[in-house]
């Protein structure tokens, strides 16, 4: 199965999955073909998702020539994905293409810039918007964010998903690129959610930005630099 325990996180080791990181990470990399390989990831990170961690049940059907026993998956119906605005949006909508029936909820949220990390490595965190559907303990809940640098932004996503709310039956933090350090911090507040990405790089810089990274997701994917 491609997705590998790497003692805080899970790794997605699909050989696309991989490919499609690669891609995304070359600066050559223009607009259009970003945004297309965010959306192809997500869908990608969505199936491996259903193989690693959904059940299934035998089901008994008809076909045109004789009743037979089939499979399928359970729980896809009950399944809840939080966009984390804006760079998730394409990775999301990739989702979206292996849970087509998924809840979605929609959250922007955004580090201080100009503020910088303090001593702790954290930013402090805008939410400007919330827009979450009801969430029941039979859930399967998504927070998707391409980038999982200081964890400070997930965190403050994590604070607002889950106030109020029931606890899932499981929970994903989904991104294709993480820091150690965010996955650290997600992971103590947070140690019943399981973190999964395509790759953990190798550390963050003096900015909070993840090394080597991809950029700015959101910037490459909207063409807003």
């Amino acid at each position: 199965m491609p997705i590998e325990d790497r003692d805080n996180a899970y790794l997605i080791t699909h050989a696309l999955a991989k490919d499609t990181l690669s891609r995304l990470r070359d600066v050559e990399t223009e607009q259009v073909a970003f945004r297309k390989g965010l959306v192809k990831l997500g869908r990608i990170c969505g199936y491996e998702i259903i193989d690693g961690a959904m059940e299934t049940e035998y089901v008994t059907l008809q076909t045109p020539l004789e009743e037979t026993t089939g499979e399928r998956v359970k729980g896809l119906e009950d399944v809840v994905i939080i966009n984390v605005l804006r760079a998730a949006t394409p990775f999301v909508e990739g989702l979206l293409k292996a849970f087509p029936r998924a809840k979605q909820g929609v959250i922007s949220a955004g580090r201080d810039e100009e503020a910088g990390m303090n001593e702790e490595g954290e930013f402090p965190i805008t939410i400007d918007y919330v827009k979450l559907p009801e969430i029941s303990e039979k859930d399967t809940v998504i927070v998707a964010d391409p980038m999982l640098a200081t964890g400070s932004t997930m965190c403050a996503v994590l604070d607002h998903v889950l106030d109020n709310a029931a606890e899932p039956t499981d929970l994903f933090v989904l991104s294709a690129v993480s820091a150690p350090d965010g996955l650290l911090r997600v992971g103590e507040e947070y140690p019943h959610a399981d973190l999964l990405t395509v790759a953990i790089d190798d550390y963050l810089d003096d900015d909070g930005y993840i090394v080597p990274g991809l950029g700015d997701a959101g910037d490459r994917a909207f063409r807003t630099t």
